[in-house]
């Protein structure tokens, strides 16, 4: 019985061949398939090519920002595999900022032709066609490329291929505007590196004061808590010291390094006979750094007369570490803020007066700078600060600045109501030592004997040469050499 397949009739079974025929068989078919082309690829299969390409290229070229990095590690001098990245200019860049662009400048076309040059001899042409060096048309466009020699930040634009000429007059002109720009921002850079400005400070302060932290010095700086002419005062917890403990809570006396502050305060140190002979060799910035270390010898004197002052705790080119006044992290009030009874005024009136007799004749200092803007009211006393102007009665002002505190002082108390504030020509005459006879109050004739007596001071000294101070006064130590500059 014959079997009947649903699909039709079954193929008659092919007949058995022989190896070679079999072999030739495979060969034709093989190079028949060889030979066959593929067939065509549509649009949308050739943008789904370019796609996967596309992100095989960028895989790739994340991969090798990843080995770059690796590679170069935190090394001054890198290795850039920037040639064999798989970048497509018609792309835009995903990269971060770091990566370097793309760009093929072999076909620019904005790229800026090169100039044509003059030969050697002048001048081209023959004949009535002859150009020479000083041609406007060529002179322009020289101008026009040497544009391009300008600083970076100076925006010269794009001609984008287009034939512009500057004469002469204009190209001088924009080249002397380049010159002088240039020069006012390295000034103003400049000024902004090396200038404390007011609750601030330059870049070179501010390491000073990290290299205080790190070393020990000081815990942290906890801000600004008052600003003057000359200076910026921070409020900082300190540290350790080897040679002494440092206060829990001190403060950092920061000196303003903008000369303008100090071209008008010359006069209070360079006829200081402590420091004149360092003063005349030094540059107008290093002045600031003596400015400090005269503070420093200044409070010194006073902290060994008893004189209620700030200690020093350490000198820094021109940072000046000091102990706090104060309580808490709140500064003791200013004289003039403070708001005393009577009998507090009244005991505020004679702590001054033994104050300035003890300045004077203790520690043979003026402080030529006294107000009730620097004498400070904490634990029932006065305080005196700001002693960086401070100068000896050797100065030749230093009896004008001594009845200048005296002033200040005496209409100070007489205008909070002490009746035993004494008049300014009293006040001085007890401080100084001195007997000026005082009649009728003739302002005029007492400033004319103070400017005689130190007339005659003057003289004596530079006739003997040098300065003697008492042996209860001398600094401890010898003075403190300017710091190196970094």
């Amino acid at each position: 019985m014959s079997k009947h397949s649903p699909w039709g009739p079954v193929a008659p079974e092919p007949r058995s061949c022989s190896l070679t025929e079999v072999m030739s068989e495979q060969l034709a078919t093989q190079l028949e398939e060889e030979n066959k082309a593929p067939p065509p690829l549509t649009g949308y299969d050739l943008m789904l090519a370019k796609m996967l390409q596309m992100q095989f290229d960028r895989e790739f070229d994340d991969q090798l920002l990843r080995e770059e990095k690796k590679f170069n590690g935190d090394s001054k001098v890198s290795i850039s595999f920037e040639n064999y990245r798989m970048v497509h200019p018609y792309e835009d860049s995903d990269s971060s900022e770091d990566e370097v662009d793309w760009q093929d400048t072999r076909h620019d076309p904005y790229r800026a032709e090169k100039p044509q040059t003059t030969p050697r001899k002048g001048f081209t042409g023959k004949g009535k066609n002859i150009t020479t060096k000083h041609d406007a048309v060529t002179c322009g466009r020289k101008n026009t490329a040497r544009m391009d020699n300008f600083a970076p930040e100076v925006h010269v634009g794009d001609g984008m291929g287009m034939d512009l000429k500057l004469s002469n007059q204009v190209f001088n002109s924009l080249k002397q505007h380049c010159n002088s720009e240039q020069r006012r921002s390295a000034r103003l850079h400049e000024k902004k590196e090396h200038s404390t400005a007011e609750q601030a400070v330059d870049p070179r302060t501010r390491l000073l004061m990290y290299k205080m932290v790190n070393a020990g010095v000081l815990e942290n700086i906890n801000g600004c808590i008052s600003t003057g002419k000359e200076s910026v005062v921070f409020h900082a917890n300190g540290g350790s010291l080897e040679e002494q403990p440092v206060p829990d809570e001190v403060v950092l006396k920061v000196f303003k390094t903008t000369l303008n502050e100090f071209k008008n305060r010359d006069r209070y140190i360079k006829d200081d006979y402590r420091f004149i002979d360092r003063f005349s060799k030094l540059n107008p910035r290093k002045v600031i750094r003596l400015w400090a270390e005269k503070e420093m010898h200044n409070l010194t004197r006073m902290r060994k007369a008893e004189i209620p002052c700030p200690e020093v705790v350490l000198l820094k080119k021109h940072i000046l570490v000091m102990s706090f006044i104060g309580k808490d992290h709140v500064p003791a009030p200013k004289l003039k803020d403070v708001l005393l009874g009577s009998e507090d005024m009244k005991t505020a009136f004679y702590q001054v007066l033994h104050v300035m007799q003890q300045l004077y004749q203790e520690c043979n200092l003026v402080h030529a700078d006294l107000s009730e803007y620097n004498m400070l009211w904490h634990e029932g006393k006065v305080w005196l600060i700001d002693v960086s102007q401070s100068v000896e009665p050797t100065h030749p002002h230093a009896l004008e600045f001594l009845f200048r505190d005296c002033r200040n002082v005496s209409t100070f108390f007489q205008k909070r109501g002490v009746s035993e504030a004494m008049s300014v020509y009293e006040l001085f005459n007890l401080v100084s030592g001195l007997n000026i006879p005082v009649g009728e109050e003739e302002e005029a004739e007492f400033m004319a004997e103070i400017e005689a007596l130190e007339k005659r001071n003057e003289d004596h000294v530079q006739r003997r040469g040098k300065k003697t101070f008492p042996a209860s006064c001398e600094d401890v130590g010898p003075p403190l050499q300017p710091d190196s500059d970094d």
